[in-house]
């Protein structure tokens, strides 16, 4: 209704609102409300010619303005979305610093080597009954760890436990790990993809949480967080990036700057001086294709150093203006 009263609009501009009612057959209250519609979505404003009459602003430039709001939404997310990590990067740096391997009083363990983090997950993974939220960084996954994690996560699934996994959209380039990821969905369990992720997290039950001591290398050790304090920090920012993320078969389209969120996310790991060592290993992309992308970026924004590239980026709207 409101979007044939915004046509309307457009093909009658002279039509108050008492002859929009007849056009369309609507009662008034029916039209007012449309027009309220169109009033927040500023596709109708008040005529500078005669401000008792309204006036429907045309189809590209209305667009043009929808767009930008709703861009406007997904950087003030994106915003969220940092001081979440940084919350997050605080967290584990602080984990990081307990090198006792019982559980204390401040609700951590710390786990030893990857055999002693296999034998926790295993222990877990018996004991989980409702919910089991994984950050699974990294990108491809090999075909040894999803053949392990296969049988695992098939008696999860059949127990009834709620399973939600986040990879990150480089696996999107990886047949085998995409053919995994379909079967997990087809299994029942809820799949999305981000660009990146700030480490290898798993959540049970919002009892206990696993995380990674070393992003660059999750078979040197792991914390258990068992702190309610810590899990419900740690379960709001699984649930953050979950909202940003998108589902495994339903691509977001480049936005209308032409770059993709992967692109996005690289762009402002360049702009904050990340080589292409670091920036492959948050895309989870081999360090060829890392210059490839930075390459490809700094042609776009037509920059000859990687600083030019941070601040043309800003410049143009691609990434926010850093607060004097």
């Amino acid at each position: 209704m409101t979007e044939s009263v915004y046509k309307a609009m457009l093909a009658h501009p002279r039509s108050g609102v008492a002859g929009l009612c007849s056009l369309l057959g609507l009662s008034e209250r029916e039209l007012r409300e449309a027009l309220d519609k169109l009033s927040e979505l500023a596709l109708v404003r008040a005529s500078t010619e005669d401000p008792s009459q309204l006036y429907a602003v045309s189809p590209h430039v209305g667009m043009e303005l929808l767009l930008a709001q709703q861009q406007a939404q997904l950087a003030a997310q994106q915003e969220r979305l940092e001081v979440s990590r940084a919350a997050a990067a605080k967290l584990i740096l602080e984990c990081d610093g307990q090198r006792h391997t019982g559980p204390s009083s401040t609700g951590i363990e710390h786990l030893e080597g990857l055999d002693a983090i296999r034998d926790h997950l295993a222990a877990l993974h018996d004991k989980v009954t409702d919910e089991l939220l994984t950050f699974a960084p990294g990108g491809p996954q090999t075909s040894a760890n999803m053949q392990a994690s296969r049988p695992l996560n098939q008696q999860l699934l059949d127990r009834g436990v709620r399973m939600r996994t986040i990879y990150l959209e480089s696996i999107r380039s990886c047949p085998d790990t995409m053919e995994y990821a379909r079967w997990l969905a087809e299994q029942g369990c809820q799949v999305r993809t981000v660009p990146s992720l700030p480490n290898r997290m798993i959540i049970y039950d919002r009892e206990a949480a696993i995380l990674a001591t070393d992003t660059d290398n999750t078979a040197a050790g792991a914390v258990q967080v068992s702190s309610q304090g810590m899990i419900a920090s740690l379960h709001a920012l699984f649930e953050s990036v979950w909202q940003s993320a998108d589902p495994l078969d339903a691509v977001r389209p480049p936005d209308p700057g032409g770059l993709t969120r992967q692109q996005y996310e690289a762009l402002r790991l360049l702009a904050t001086g990340s080589t292409d060592e670091a920036i492959a290993k948050r895309l989870g992309v081999s360090a060829r294709t890392a210059r490839r992308i930075a390459h490809g970026l700094m042609t776009h924004l037509d920059a000859r150093s990687r600083f030019q590239a941070g601040v043309y980026a800003v410049q143009k709207g691609y990434l926010p203006a850093i607060p004097d």
